[in-house]
């Protein structure tokens, strides 16, 4: 009984491998166009892959390092009162022009001096003819070459 059972069972596998194989054989024929197209098309997937990673070589790698520098004590700041005297610079048009040096608009100093935006237009336009500015950044140039600003 086992051996008919065995005969049986190897004849069937016999069988669907032979099946299998024909059928295999009948797949590659048929479509054999698109299965050698498939595996072009994966060769040169992987060429284009390849040659790319050669062509951009190694990613760089972008190291950030911190570098704290102590802090020392600067000598503190004292404007040139003599020119101050000598231009006839008021110290709310002194004010103004500190606060144009650190980059501040007019809209920003007027909230900031709690004065109406042409007031501070004024004072600008009578700090810069003074100094004989005829912009924001000739003033802060001027101001720091005559010692008005730090």
């Amino acid at each position: 009984m086992k051996r008919h059972v065995l005969i049986y069972g190897l004849t069937g596998g016999i069988l669907i491998a032979v099946l299998k194989w024909t059928e295999y054989r009948f797949l590659v024929v048929e479509h054999s166009l698109e299965i050698y197209g498939g595996l072009v098309a994966a060769m040169f997937a992987v060429l284009g892959i390849w040659l790319g990673l050669r062509l951009t070589g190694a990613q760089q790698k972008i190291v950030v390092k911190d570098v704290t520098v102590p802090a020392t004590p600067a000598a503190s700041f004292v404007p040139n009162e003599k020119k101050i005297d000598e231009l006839g610079i008021t110290p709310r048009e002194l004010e103004i022009l500190e606060l144009i040096a650190r980059g501040m608009s007019n809209r920003e100093i007027a909230d900031r001096l709690f004065v109406s935006e042409n007031t501070v237009k004024t004072h600008c336009r009578h700090a810069f003819d003074k100094l004989g500015a005829k912009r924001r950044t000739q003033a802060v140039q001027l101001g720091k070459e005559l010692g008005l600003l730090a």
